[in-house]
């Protein structure tokens, strides 16, 4: 068997990125011109098809937190990486978003983006010497961070908030995580052991990995049985949160809770095949709405912020 132990890593510091703390994208402030008239951009959207449906989220969104309904947040490390945590955060402060639910990745770009201020390493160069993901920092705060949950019997969101309060974090303002820990929002991480970079690092517990992961599913199910009326909202999740959702849901309708008439919405590069049934059709087929927002999401999110306002 291979000994891990022997497992070269460097210096988070060290290691060259592709995204900056300087590419996040600061919302307007209140008190400029753009905020104020912020809204009106998405009048000059036509009443048809992607500008008709980008139109009706925006009033899906403010209905929904007008009656007092949740919004589960659902997620994939893409929008880390397109410069979006901000506004995401800005949704989190305002009390939009009721819940995060985001895979590995989500963790570990938001955990590199507020603690050093870069993340997202060229694969194909560090590939082909083997030190792709092997930043240090990396795998042993987060690692570290799962254990200790582990032990307290915490989830993996819950344990890696509680360690971002912990250490010196450069740009704490940038982290999904912590802000809406700091909140009172509940953040759960989903992953899928082999599929995240912290998963090569000799201090990785499998075990540990499935206990807290597996306390976040049942945390995110306790949100699904509350989101009658409301709305879930996956940004970028190919794979892993449609999957995870379609199965706390099922957890939720056989629990006999009423979960079936809410709005689901999917935005995405492309239209992927499991968003589209596991997020969009399948679990609205007997009531609520749902509508896919195909395209760039560092353009289609902030348009969507800007259309919700202030409000």
């Amino acid at each position: 068997m291979l000994d891990f132990e022997n497992i070269k890593r460097y210096p988070l510091e060290e290691r060259d990125s592709k995204v900056h703390i300087k590419d996040v994208k600061e919302p307007p402030s209140k008190e400029s011109l753009k905020y104020s008239s912020r809204e009106a951009v998405l009048d000059l959207f036509p009443d048809m098809q992607a500008g008709r449906d980008i139109k009706e989220v925006v009033k899906e969104i403010k209905r929904i937190k007008k009656e007092g309904k949740k919004i589960l947040w659902m997620m994939g490390a893409h929008a880390i990486k397109c410069g979006l945590s901000l506004f995401i955060i800005d949704w989190i402060q305002r009390g939009i978003i009721d819940h995060i639910a985001g895979n590995g990745a989500v963790s570990i770009h938001d955990f590199e983006l507020s603690f050093i201020g870069k993340t997202s390493e060229d694969v194909g160069i560090a590939l082909e010497d083997g030190s792709f993901g092997m930043a240090y920092e990396t795998g042993h705060h987060l690692n570290g961070a799962i254990v200790k949950g582990a032990e307290k019997g915490t989830g993996m969101g819950t344990s890696i908030y509680n360690m971002l309060k912990e250490i010196p974090l450069r740009y704490p303002d940038y982290s999904i995580i912590k802000n809406a820990g700091d909140k009172g929002i509940p953040v759960t991480i989903h992953t899928a052991v082999g599929t995240d970079i912290i998963h090569q690092h000799p201090d990785c517990d499998g075990g540990a990995l499935g206990k807290t992961s597996y306390r976040d599913f049942k945390i995110l199910a306790e949100t699904i049985s509350t989101l009658e009326g409301g709305m879930v909202f996956n940004l970028g999740s190919a794979v892993i949160m449609p999957e995870v959702f379609l199965k706390a849901l099922t957890v939720v309708r056989n629990l006999g809770y009423p979960v079936s008439r809410f709005t689901a919405v999917n935005l995405d590069m492309i239209n992927h095949y499991r968003p589209r049934v596991n997020v969009l059709n399948r679990p609205t087929q007997s009531g609520g709405r749902s509508f896919s927002l195909n395209g760039a999401m560092e353009i289609l999110l902030p348009l969507l912020w800007a259309g919700v306002g202030e409000e």
